[in-house]
C-alpha cells in the first residue's frame, strides 16, 4: 500500500485548525516541530487534564483526503488541516492500518501508528453536525471513528506535499486501531 502526503499543516497555538506549512519538521520521539502537540508526554487539554505524566500517543495526526471528498458530497467545506490534522494523506487506508503500522514518508521520515482519533464536540462548532459524520455506529451499535488516526515519530525528517508514502505492516497479528 502507498500514497501520497496532499498537505502538512501545524500550529503553535491551540486552535482546532491548523495552518497548511510548505513543510513540517519531524522530530523523532516528540511529534511535529513547533506544533502545540508536540511532546513526550500528552499534550491534549483532555488528556493533560486526565493525567500530564501519559506518554504521547497522540503526536501526529494524519486524515484522508477521501474523507474530504465524502464530507463534501454531504455538504461540508473541509480542507486540508481545518480539523486539527497535521499531515492530510491520499491513497492509503489509513483508518483500515493495524496498531503498529510504519508509515515511511519523504526521505525520511517514520511514523508509527498508534490509534484512532477521538474528536471531540469542537468539531460540530466547526460545522454543526460534522461531528455525526465523523463517529458513528456500526450496524451492531459499535462505534466507528473516521476522523483519522495518530501516530509517534520513529525517525525524524521534513515532510511535503507530495512526499510519497509507504507502509509497512507489522508483523504478527493485525491489531485493529482503537481511540488513543
Amino acid at each position: 500500500m502507498s500514497g501520497t502526503v496532499v498537505a502538512v499543516s501545524s500550529n503553535g497555538e491551540y486552535s482546532f485548525t491548523k495552518p497548511n506549512r510548505a513543510s513540517i519538521t519531524l522530530l523523532a520521539g516528540l511529534g511535529v516541530e513547533g506544533d502545540v502537540h508536540a511532546g513526550v508526554t500528552v499534550k491534549h487539554r483532555s488528556r493533560v487534564a486526565q493525567d500530564p505524566t501519559q506518554p504521547n500517543l497522540r503526536q501526529v495526526h494524519l486524515m484522508h483526503q477521501e474523507l474530504f471528498t465524502e464530507l463534501g458530497e454531504a455538504g461540508f467545506a473541509v480542507e486540508p488541516g481545518a480539523l486539527g490534522e497535521n499531515i492530510t494523506t491520499r491513497g492509503v487506508d489509513l483508518l483500515g492500518l493495524p496498531v503498529g503500522a510504519v508509515l515511511r514518508i519523504g526521505a525520511e521520515a517514520e511514523l508509527e501508528v498508534t490509534g484512532l482519533r477521538n474528536p471531540c464536540l469542537q468539531i460540530d462548532g466547526y460545522q454543526e453536525g460534522l461531528l455525526k459524520r465523523v463517529v458513528g455506529r456500526d450496524a451492531r451499535g459499535n462505534v466507528v471513528r473516521r476522523a483519522g488516526i495518530m501516530s509517534v515519530v520513529r525517525a525524524g525528517g521534513v515532510v511535503r506535499p507530495g512526499d510519497p508514502i509507504a507502509v509497512e505492516l507489522p508483523e504478527g497479528p493485525h491489531r485493529p486501531l482503537e481511540r488513543v
